[in-house]
């Protein structure tokens, strides 16, 4: 964490957290929070701790993981601008963070402490209605992973997760998306071996699917990620 100051305003970002409030209301929930700046590759908020606070990120990357009890870190789901880490702060029971964050790049966040985010949501229940509609997708999305896990082939997680990646995450490039993603990265997310994620983006590349470099992925044409090599 480098620093943290009082905001007011949050600029040109939307997000479902915060849509639905009227201008002066939007300033009363703004000015509660306070801005963070984190380094890349910062633990935002850790699995077991104590969930004291909800952060909303408004500039860079960061994603869900979480670490099993044999010490292997698994990468859940890519965050970002507009959404949220750390919904579970808004129980009225206090709880603990159910995984842990870590920021992709230097990444800015809007955070609000336990104690002012449950004033808060007595005063605006829709807050806690958005955070309840954006916990959902979170929710949805592990449910079609988990899915994907017990129905589709290798080949089919890992096509899926590039796909979703290039479409969160992804940036316009010449010829297709691109995203930071190491092989080790989309073999976890994938549940797939590192051998057998490596294997299948080399028979991408050379079919014209992907261009892998070092730590980058760009997604051409999604469509040959399900071509079998003759």
């Amino acid at each position: 964490m480098l620093s943290s100051k009082p905001v007011v305003e949050i600029g040109p970002l939307k997000s479902r957290f915060l849509s639905g409030f009227s201008p002066p209301d939007l300033k009363v929930i703004l000015a509660a929070a306070r801005q963070r700046h984190f380094a890349a590759d910062s633990v935002v908020a850790s699995q077991d701790s104590p969930a004291d606070h909800l952060f909303l990120l408004t500039k860079g990357r960061a994603r869900f993981f979480i670490n099993t009890p044999d010490g292997k870190k698994v990468i859940l789901f890519w965050l970002t601008p507009g959404e949220i880490i750390g919904a579970t702060s808004l129980l009225s029971i206090p709880s603990t963070y159910l995984v842990s964050a870590e920021t992709l790049r230097d990444s800015s966040m809007l955070v609000w402490d336990r104690a002012n985010l449950r004033n808060l949501t007595g005063r605006y229940p829709r807050l806690q209605e958005n955070a309840l509609l954006l916990t959902y997708d979170y929710l949805a999305w592990y449910v079609a992973a988990h899915l994907a896990l017990v129905s589709n082939t290798a080949r089919q997680r890992l096509a899926g997760v590039l796909i979703c990646l290039a479409h969160t995450i992804g940036e316009k490039v010449t010829g297709g998306f691109q995203f930071d993603a190491t092989n080790e990265e989309l073999a976890g997310a994938a549940n797939v071996t590192v051998f057998t994620a490596s294997r299948l983006l080399s028979e991408w590349q050379d079919n014209g699917a992907v261009v892998k470099h070092r730590g980058k992925v760009i997604l051409r044409t999604p469509e040959r990620l399900f071509l079998h090599p003759v």
